[in-house]
């Protein structure tokens, strides 16, 4: 009798901005573990992590033109990663400072899906995963600016899961805080992680591994979702315990 021996794995080529630490790397670390292959664009030389089988590329979303020079001629899935937490009154709000979040939050997305649009129409599965925030859906006091940004992404996301159909698969990710850099000085201290922790039905604190996890599901492990916004928040956006 003839055994048919397993297939091999799908390899797909992604490509990650903002892959130097937190959800990005290790996003992009669990990638190449499975055997895909990752480019991955970075702001800082010194950040941009040595990963064994991913091309690293030094890259500001803000203030500088896409390198397309280092886009392969098919790519299967991108991840727009980069974000911000500023956290002010609303009254102390300058203008600048909201210019600069959509600038990061939007506009340097808006950037990069444009650049690469034709490498994803090549593939026959290609996927894109977008950030958001938890304070889109949920009202928090001082998130008025990364809300608005990232308000604006959750309107790109379903616009262009739309418009990209049935070639490419659009999503987003609303994380809940996250044990990053990037929410550093939130969490300084075990004082400050217990308060955080407490105020989530699940009472914990999301890793940049739940959310890469979350994110590489999106990207390789199911093509039936598109348009979405998958809510990773240890249930704080919709559950109340009494």
């Amino acid at each position: 009798m003839l055994v048919q021996s397993p297939e091999a794995p799908v390899t797909n080529h992604i490509l990650i901005v903002g892959a130097s630490s937190g959800v990005g790397e290790s996003l992009l670390r669990s990638l190449i573990e499975q055997g895909h292959q990752v480019t991955h664009l970075s702001r800082s030389a010194d950040k941009v992590p040595a990963v064994s089988g991913a091309r690293g590329v030094v890259w500001d979303a803000v203030k500088e033109p896409f390198p397309a020079e280092c886009l392969p001629e098919r790519l299967d899935g991108l991840v727009y990663c980069p974000g911000s937490i500023r956290l002010k009154p609303f009254t102390r709000l300058r203008e600048q400072e909201l210019r600069d979040d959509l600038d990061l939050n939007l506009l340097g997305a808006v950037r990069t899906l444009q650049a690469v649009s034709e490498p994803l129409k090549r593939s026959d599965r290609a996927a894109v995963v977008l950030f958001s925030t938890v304070a889109v859906g949920t009202g928090m006091p001082f998130h008025a600016s990364v809300a608005a940004a990232k308000g604006a992404v959750e309107g790109l996301t379903r616009s262009l899961a739309a418009e990209w159909a049935p070639a490419i698969r659009v999503n987003a990710v609303a994380p809940t805080i996250t044990d990053t850099p990037l929410a550093g000085r939130l969490l300084n201290s075990d004082e400050k992680r217990q308060t955080a922790a407490d105020r989530h039905p699940l009472k914990r604190i999301a890793t940049p591994e739940d959310i890469a996890d979350a994110v590489r599901w999106l990207l390789t492990g199911n093509s039936l979702v598109t348009g979405q916004v998958l809510q990773l928040d240890a249930g704080l956006s919709e559950l109340r315990l009494l």
